[in-house]
């Protein structure tokens, strides 16, 4: 009897969708709106994802939150021929097969800094704002506190397992972000050792450059590419575009790499970078900047000339791909973020379009049935997308309506789509005149409410996007710690106890 109620309800269902398909008019079912998103769910209803990974590919957009991730999708649109208009445009990564919203607080703050944040990544624990792979017992700053509460990364499973790791940013390479992967520090400022207070250096805590050239030969990057090379070479040494380092130890550890590991290179410029063969080399270190690199918007202006950020995605593969054991890559798009800081919103954005073309990048070079790809963020920024412009209104420009005349505010004055809560483009008193001022200049700062001298991070959700095997983990709400366990899960890495 309920067998036969079962199948009459499965009918009854199967008739009222057929009756309702059948009354939709041709406008609908031949608009491409209708088109483009039902073969969207019907190619995802026949999704069929592995359990396994051999190698994964870790892209994160320091700063980029969902409003960065609207308005660098549209910005991307609006420079593309065809485009409508920007807004149905998607960054590549937009179209991969499972998303989830990721929360990003510190155990000690409701908006996170990106120590924090990448430490939960990279460790699978939450721990304090401003250290790196300790947990949270550790007392920001103290070398004494952190002993013994040091954290295993996914790098040092990796690695374990005889896989190949490399890491990849255009912040410094000893920035919080790339550092709490392969560094344990109870503060994420002691890059150098001319950074380390009294106390540290009586209880033995190493810089965070120093940890990352003199690991283990089993536990050694096979790649690390970024800025940040005044923390690698002694403050007596000028480098090539005339700056000087900060080591006080005396060492080079530029030469250390390449002393400490087999078939090993290091090169600080785009020439030597171009001419590096991938073939022969196994480590390669490449610091391209004193401090930072350069914003994407201003790398070809740079003295000594910097690979871009798909450029060192690229060749980070190519080096990788020799093991056939797998290998752990993470990326980070780092100056996202200090666009942001900087209340400048064109900077911000050319950079995370320039991840989602790392991103298409690394899809292209890997096998998608042995490659789990991620991409996500640390945190947000108080980043808003507001007013009512007509679509296709460019995304840096002010605000038009639906009939093409410009918006103004109470005070009569044009405003921007974008803005910042909080930052160093601050009105106080009388508002700037916009009309004839080009907001779409590199270098124009957003206007913002509340007066700081660098903007602020935010605490909302990020997202977390993927493909490949394991990516079927990646769904609904969750901790960002949880991306650790995706990872190790997919990679098989030991490092979980079931």
């Amino acid at each position: 009897m309920m067998i036969k109620r079962l199948a009459a309800l499965i009918s009854c269902s199967l008739v009222t969708m057929a009756a309702n398909s059948a009354v939709l008019p041709s406008v609908q079912t031949d608009s491409h709106w209708y088109k483009e998103s039902a073969q969207r769910v019907s190619d995802k209803a026949t999704l069929e994802t592995k359990a396994k990974a051999k190698n994964v590919i870790l892209f994160v957009g320091d700063g980029m939150g969902i409003s960065t991730l609207t308005a660098a999708r549209i910005y991307q649109g609006q420079q593309m021929a065809g485009n409508q208009g920007g807004e149905e445009n998607f960054l590549s990564f937009e179209k991969f097969d499972h998303t989830a919203l990721i929360k990003t607080y510190n155990t000690n703050q409701q908006t996170p800094d990106s120590a924090g944040t990448m430490t939960a990544i990279a460790t699978g624990v939450k721990s304090k704002a401003g250290v790196l792979s300790v947990s949270d017992e550790a007392l920001r700053g103290n070398c004494l506190s952190s002993k013994d509460n040091e954290l295993v990364t996914l790098v040092d499973l990796a690695n374990a397992k005889g896989l190949s790791t490399g890491v990849v940013s255009t912040a410094r390479i000893t920035h919080a972000t790339p550092a709490a992967t392969y560094a344990n520090s109870p503060e994420r400022n002691w890059e150098a050792d001319s950074n380390l207070p009294a106390e540290a250096v009586a209880n033995e805590c190493k810089d965070i450059a120093y940890q990352m050239v003199m690991r283990d030969k089993d536990n050694a990057l096979s790649v690390a590419l970024g800025g940040g090379r005044r923390a690698f070479i002694p403050d007596t040494v000028t480098d090539g575009e005339n700056k000087k380092g900060k080591r006080k130890d005396g060492m080079d550890l530029t030469k250390a790499w390449v002393e400490n590991f087999d078939n090993a290179a290091y090169v600080w410029n785009s020439d030597e970078f171009d001419a590096i063969d991938t073939s022969t080399t196994d480590h390669l270190l490449g610091l391209f900047n004193s401090s930072h690199m350069e914003y994407e918007a201003d790398r070809a202006d740079d003295v000594g000339g910097e690979p871009s950020l798909t450029e060192m995605t690229e060749k980070s593969l190519e080096i990788l791909k020799k093991n056939d054991n797998g290998y752990l890559l993470i990326v980070e798009s780092g100056r996202i973020d200090h666009g942001h800081h900087a209340g400048n919103a064109k900077r911000a954005l050319a950079d995370a379009v320039e991840l989602s073309n790392a991103v298409k990048a690394a899809v292209e070079n890997t096998d998608p049935e042995e490659t789990l790809i991620l991409v996500t963020a640390d945190h947000s920024h108080v980043f808003t997308i507001a007013g009512y412009p007509k679509r296709g209104n460019p995304i840096l420009g002010l605000v038009h309506g639906v009939d093409g005349s410009v918006s103004t505010a109470l005070d009569g004055k044009p405003y921007t789509t974008l803005g910042y809560t909080n930052g160093p483009g601050a009105v106080v008193g009388n508002r700037d005149d916009l009309t004839s001022v080009d907001t779409q200049d590199k270098d124009f700062m957003q206007q913002s409410l509340i007066p700081m001298g660098s903007e602020t991070h935010a605490g909302e959700d990020i997202s977390l996007h993927a493909t490949g095997p394991g990516s079927n983990l990646v769904q609904g709400v969750m901790e960002q710690n949880v991306i650790f366990h995706i990872i190790n899960q997919a990679q098989a890495l030991g490092g979980t106890k079931y």
